[in-house]
């Protein structure tokens, strides 16, 4: 299997249902996440967010990633102070992952307990780093400049 890197994009945040929402996408090279494909993700989200009351300040961090397989959306919620609960999401023909509709804005959850693959991860190693330091150590948390703190743009997966 040939390695390649891609492209790491950071869109502004949202507030889905509640929760502030960092977003990072990463498309494969030659392919894009289009604006209807993107609306039907984030109308999704809710469904992959913790299904349990936290006082956690409400944040989470998506990594919507298009390959040629097809769309998969990871939400990274913080809960507890310190944990990142997560749940995913696909779209696209892929079977093994519980998605049989070809349509790329129909999204279900991945019944499989899965975190990311090597293009979405380098977003968390920064996010953790970034919640601890503006959340955790600081005596007033500053969750505005948690927000704010998101990882460059650029090529990911090395």
């Amino acid at each position: 299997m040939a390695f390649y890197e891609k492209e790491l994009a950071v869109k502004e945040p949202l507030v889905v249902a509640g929760r502030h929402v960092k977003r990072y996408e990463v498309v494969t090279p030659g392919l894009e996440i289009t604006d209807d494909i993107r609306d039907a993700a984030y109308a999704f989200l809710p469904k992959i967010y913790p299904d349990f009351e936290d006082p956690t300040p409400p944040a989470t961090v998506t990594v919507l990633h298009r390959s040629a397989a097809g769309m998969y959306l990871n939400a990274y919620n913080w809960v507890w102070d310190n944990v990142l609960h997560c749940r995913t999401a696909v779209s696209g023909d892929q079977p093994f992952l519980g998605s049989t509709d070809p349509d790329l804005t129909h999204f279900t959850v991945i019944p499989k307990d899965l975190i990311g693959c090597v293009w979405e991860l380098p977003p968390l190693a920064h996010e953790r780093t970034a919640w601890v330091r503006h959340v955790l150590e600081p005596d007033t948390p500053d969750f505005e400049g948690y927000l704010g703190d998101v990882m460059a743009e650029g090529l990911v997966g090395r």
